[in-house]
């Protein structure tokens, strides 16, 4: 007797027991059959795996708006240190640009802030996989990196990011928030939150004008 053993794909284990003095060639037809078998299932799965990863790396709808936003553009930025303190107001600069052949946008941030030079940089991604915005955030008021996920809403033409940013003053990471809001082709509106023992509250708010 012969015990015969083979795996489809992944998932499935077949198992053949053949008499050796009578079935040689129905032995050896049988192998051929589940080797072809075997092999067109790998190849199936082979091809999903790549027409998964080509439509994961493929630009589409939201990357096409998020690169009309591309160019030069005005901020003017109010600020908020405390719950209730007064508001201090600055202007900045920015300029975003699509990279890797219009997967992610980059943009470049200046301006003052508390009387010193400020420089920023973001990027911000459409992850096809995951169905969401992913925003990063570096300046030279810090060393660490900002990381958000968010959504879109097309009905207010709106993004929501949440996510986190360490506390200078504890070390311990802290819950942020962006609401980023399409006013016109020409103006949009950046707000961010953040959370002090429990309570949210206002800290940023740059209104963006597109640069003539």
């Amino acid at each position: 007797m012969i015990l015969i053993s083979f795996r489809i794909g992944t998932f499935f284990d077949i198992v053949i027991l053949i008499k050796t003095n009578s079935m040689k060639k129905l032995t050896i037809t049988a192998l051929a059959v589940l080797f072809v078998i075997n092999s067109f299932t790998a190849s199936a799965q082979t091809q999903d795996q790549m027409k998964a990863w080509t439509d994961y790396m493929t630009p589409g709808d939201v990357h096409k708006m998020i690169a009309k936003w591309d160019g030069k553009w005005n901020g003017a930025v109010t600020m908020w240190m405390q719950p209730g303190a007064p508001p201090t107001k600055s202007t900045s600069t920015c300029v975003n640009k699509m990279v890797m052949g219009g997967r992610y946008q980059q943009s470049t941030h200046s301006g003052n802030m508390m009387g010193k030079p400020f420089e920023g940089q973001s990027t911000l991604a459409w992850d096809n996989a995951k169905k969401m915005l992913i925003s990063t955030w570096i300046d030279n008021m810090g060393t660490g990196i900002m990381y958000m996920e968010g959504t879109w809403d097309e009905a207010s033409k709106s993004a929501t990011f949440k996510g986190k940013s360490v506390d200078p003053t504890t070390g311990k990471d802290m819950d942020v928030k962006e609401i980023f809001t399409i006013m016109n082709d020409n103006s949009q509106k950046m707000e961010m939150f953040m959370s002090q023992e429990g309570q949210e509250f206002k800290t940023m708010e740059i209104v963006f004008t597109r640069a003539k």
